[in-house]
């Protein structure tokens, strides 16, 4: 993780005033500082380190704070907001919910629950016939933990092995982060799990994944069988794959995953995919395995899938899904009338207000424009990668170390000139606009973009 610490001090900035960016203060604001400096004091530093900006109001693709700054939004809240912040639909969903009043009702069946639950079947592939709820996609991807080993135990392995990947992320709470493929973050649990092994990932650096991607499976899966002493067909029970790789937007080659899929095939294992942030649409597709021309057995899905409230969820078949008994899979605040409205408005969004469909175009125009900033800085940015409305910039010297603190400066440039872009402290410059941003606009961002590396790389000494 990047040092950089984003300034607390306002800067005077060139005052913009245009269709859909406006900034007239100091950045930060300087009245915001109160607030600011109050969360420091009062919040765990854990959740700090974004951008100083403090959110008065979001509509559609745009931000804006309570002093009249306006920013085009890059970020979509780190791909929540597919169907656009604040999107009717959604809006008037819980206005209704609201009126009964009807906030809460733990397990109880709820109308908004059920129409919720059958909206979303009949509106996804058919692998998936039913679903269960949840608060956090943390909880989804430790439901799907859990639904695979219980789904091994019943096809009589001996050992519950879940294969994962180096770099993914999963989640923050314990089986969560053992699953995820960073080891830095593991470091707080004391032990890890002896059934859970990661395979080296495809990067598109890595030559030989690159240039047999099936080959590269094949080998490291026979590499990890001998090197923990493990029978495929006793010792292991499924994959958990992140969809694409988050810090990065970096996708496996098809292949790669085709061969892993034959191979869960042949040895009766479950192909459980994390799309937190590659489902509902991200990628021009429903989901982001469709790119990879494959049929997972279990689908854990989060953010986008409400576009707002926090909605988080496991598809997958019958037979899975119902492997726990009665009262023993649940969430408290899972379910509830109000995430169940949101979740069947948003998906009635981006289905039948078109939303996905017309982000396909919009996409493409997204990663040329990317490709062409690309080229006029060659020396910097090493790769351009992502689907669709989702992309990343990444950032390396000529001798190829990450240029972590060159990208944390570049969001904080583009910050002051009314631009939002996902800061990861890596060497990478996540973008995701909500889908519903129009082609002017995310012009006019990717303009901005692009004055904010120049400047930032003007600025290096």
């Amino acid at each position: 993780m990047s040092g950089f610490k984003f300034s607390l001090i306002p800067k005077d900035v060139p005052r913009i005033e245009t269709e859909f960016r406006r900034i007239v203060t100091p950045i930060p604001v300087p009245e915001s500082l109160d607030l600011l400096y109050a969360l420091e004091k009062y919040e765990s530093v854990s959740m700090h380190g974004q951008l100083p900006v403090v959110w008065e109001r979001a509509q559609d693709f745009l931000v804006s704070d309570a002093w009249g700054n306006q920013w085009i939004d890059f970020t979509s809240t780190i791909f929540v907001t597919n169907a656009g912040h604040g999107n009717p639909r959604i809006l008037q969903s819980l206005r209704d919910v609201l009126a009964k009043p009807l906030l809460h009702t733990y397990t109880y069946a709820s109308k908004e629950r059920a129409e919720y639950l059958q909206y979303l079947i009949e509106n996804t592939p058919a692998p998936f016939e039913k679903a269960f709820l949840v608060s956090a996609g943390t909880e989804a991807t430790e439901a799907g933990l859990k639904l695979m080993r219980m789904a091994g135990w019943k096809k009589g392995k001996k050992r519950p092995g879940v294969i994962c990947f180096e770099g993914n992320w999963h989640g923050r709470t314990m089986g969560a982060q053992m699953m995820g493929g960073n080891t830095a973050q593991q470091e707080w649990i004391g032990y890890l799990d002896p059934n859970i092994y990661h395979l080296p990932f495809p990067y598109p650096w890595r030559e030989d994944a690159v240039r047999n991607p099936r080959e590269y499976f094949r080998r490291s899966m026979e590499e990890l069988l001998r090197d923990q002493k493990l029978d495929a067909d006793a010792d292991l029970c499924g994959f958990m794959i992140e969809t694409f790789q988050g810090w990065g937007a970096i996708f496996y080659p098809a292949e790669y995953i085709q061969e892993l899929v034959d191979f869960a095939r042949q040895h009766h294992l479950l192909v459980a995919f994390d799309e937190m942030q590659s489902g509902f649409g991200r990628t021009g597709k429903l989901f982001g395995y469709m790119h990879y021309g494959v049929e997972p057995d279990l689908l854990c899905c989060g953010k986008g899938a409400g576009s707002s409230l926090p909605l988080a969820l496991v598809l997958g078949r019958a037979k899975i899904m119902d492997l726990p008994e009665i009262g023993s899979m649940s969430s408290t605040h899972s379910a509830n009338p109000m995430v169940c409205a949101a979740g069947k408005a948003n998906l009635q969004a981006l289905l039948e207000d078109g939303i996905i469909e017309r982000s396909i175009p919009r996409g493409e125009l997204f990663q040329q424009r990317l490709r062409a900033i690309q080229a006029k800085y060659p020396d910097q940015i090493r790769y351009v990668l992502g689907k669709g409305m989702v992309a990343a910039l990444l950032f390396y010297d000529a001798d190829g170390n990450p240029l972590s603190e060159l990208c944390s400066r570049i969001a904080e440039i583009a910050m002051g000139k009314g631009l939002l872009v996902v800061c990861t402290g890596r060497e990478s410059i996540k973008l995701g606009p909500p889908l519903t941003i129009c082609d002017e606009a995310l012009m006019e961002g990717l303009e901005v973009l692009d004055e904010a590396i120049k400047e930032a790389l003007e600025g290096q000494p």
